[in-house]
């Protein structure tokens, strides 16, 4: 299983609308890298929600519902898209500011590529981040 960080904004797609949809395309990703990352994901893969620009934490936890398909949004290009399907919400959402003043954090793709909307998370951020977040 591969681990995965993906970002909306809120006032565009909340975790509060994945939730009530439940499974929803995650559309609209327009950069080579993290079109690349939606391409490597794979059915059951888990990624973290961030909630971007308003909140600036993570919020949610979903999962890879279907692997990349094109993106229906897209007027040209081969873009793709995945499902996600919310998991969880996190107990104690995480902020950026946490994340930024913790040393182990300090090549996590969030700090090192901060405009990159769908990110790898290795196993050892995916532990410590749902540890301060409370996730069992």
């Amino acid at each position: 299983m591969n681990y995965w960080l993906v970002k909306s904004e809120p006032d565009a797609f909340s975790w509060d609308q994945q939730v009530t949809n439940k499974v929803e395309p995650w559309t609209g990703v327009r950069n080579h890298q993290a079109k690349n990352n939606l391409k490597a994901m794979k059915k059951g893969d888990l990624a973290f929600f961030y909630h971007s620009n308003i909140g600036k934490e993570i919020v949610g936890i979903v999962t890879v519902a279907r692997e990349a398909y094109p993106d229906p949004t897209a007027e040209s290009g081969d873009w793709v898209c995945v499902d996600m399907q919310a998991v969880k919400p996190v107990p104690k959402p995480v902020s950026l500011a946490t994340i930024k003043a913790d040393p182990r954090f300090q090549d996590f793709a969030l700090v090192r590529l901060s405009r990159l909307s769908v990110a790898p998370v290795s196993a050892a951020h995916w532990a410590q981040l749902c540890a301060i977040g409370g996730i069992k």
